[in-house]
């Protein structure tokens, strides 16, 4: 997905511009100084336009996307930021291939070693054209991509549809696509392995693209299986009660087709307490992706009986405020 591609493109680039790629580059290009400059210049623009462009994409409603000519829109974000990500290889290689940060760094960071070296005015160049390409990217979409917000039962499939691609994409990154999490990332672990049998409720929270999804999942991936159950959620702005519930059901009771079937015809009130009296019995790990305020938490926890069995819940935010619903300590 565009967002997922344009976020591995910035982290890049924020390696590519920090002090000990600057400094090798400095040393190496230093009679290039005003082309070294200009080059890294354009590079801290275009991350900052994608930035903008990440969050923008985050932030907008999905069933705006339910529709061919916005996908052909998203297809060129996505190859403006491939192209981006290309570029910052050529240029991290070409600094690093006599030093220190050479090919142990590429294996270290998960980069990989470009097809043909491109010389420092090549990358310069190509950078700039990037930059122009971004620049035209925004007055395209405002003259052709149509907003559609019918909200038919065809947008309900294409939201579950778009969370369940997200999720896998997102529980597929390698441990190599997740730069200076670490820390984070143990905290996380001694939280849902912790000693505490009550139900705790675990909150990431940051601004958008900061990388808080790719971090619950990366956990989510390596934890999941010391608990009896577990489902990922995507909520969005775009939360359905229903949809998200018969997600749940689907995720829990995967090996169960007798259930599933069952639930097909049940109302909301129904399915949720199914799902009470499964998690009631079981030790689970729940994720809630992307919660952007405090009702939609309020209406999904009250799925959850806390009996004494260690189950953890974790959600993703950037608002404090629904972070805060967290148990003590845990965010």
């Amino acid at each position: 997905m565009a967002e997922i591609v344009i976020l591995l493109a910035i982290r890049k680039i924020g390696i590519a511009l920090a002090k000990a790629a600057a400094d090798q580059a400095s040393v190496q290009f230093g009679k290039y100084g005003t082309q070294l400059l200009e080059l890294q210049g354009s590079m801290g623009r275009v991350g900052r336009e994608l930035r903008v462009m990440h969050d923008v994409l985050c932030q907008m409603n999905i069933r705006s996307r339910n529709n061919q000519v916005h996908e052909g829109w998203l297809e060129e974000v996505q190859k403006v930021a491939y192209v981006m990500e290309d570029m910052v290889d050529e240029y991290l290689y070409l600094v690093g291939r006599e030093h220190d940060i050479g090919c142990c760094f590429f294996l270290k960071k998960g980069f990989k070693k470009p097809r043909s070296l491109l010389s420092l005015s090549k990358i310069a160049f190509k950078v700039k054209e990037i930059e122009k390409d971004l620049s035209h990217l925004p007055d395209t979409k405002n003259r052709w991509v149509p907003t559609i917000n019918n909200g038919d039962a065809s947008n309900s499939n294409y939201i579950v549809k778009r969370s369940q691609e997200l999720a896998n994409i997102l529980r597929s990154l390698d441990e190599e696509d997740l730069v200076g999490v670490d820390k984070n990332r143990e905290q996380l672990e001694q939280w849902l392995a912790g000693d505490d049998q009550e139900c705790s409720v675990i909150a990431l929270l940051g601004m958008g693209g900061l990388g808080k999804t790719a971090l619950a999942a990366n956990v989510y991936r390596k934890e999941r299986e010391k608990f009896q159950c577990y489902a990922w959620v995507s909520i969005s702005q775009t939360y359905s009660r229903e949809d998200v519930l018969r997600n749940m059901i689907k995720q829990l009771f995967k090996d169960t087709a007798s259930v599933l079937s069952s639930t097909l015809a049940m109302d909301i009130m129904s399915l949720e307490e199914t799902l009470k009296k499964y998690l009631d019995q079981r030790k689970y790990f729940i994720i809630f992706d992307d919660v952007w305020d405090l009702e939609t938490f309020h209406d999904l926890s009250r799925m959850f009986i806390h009996s004494d069995n260690g189950s953890r819940v974790m959600l993703t935010t950037r608002e404090a405020r629904v972070a805060a619903l967290a148990s003590r300590g845990h965010i």
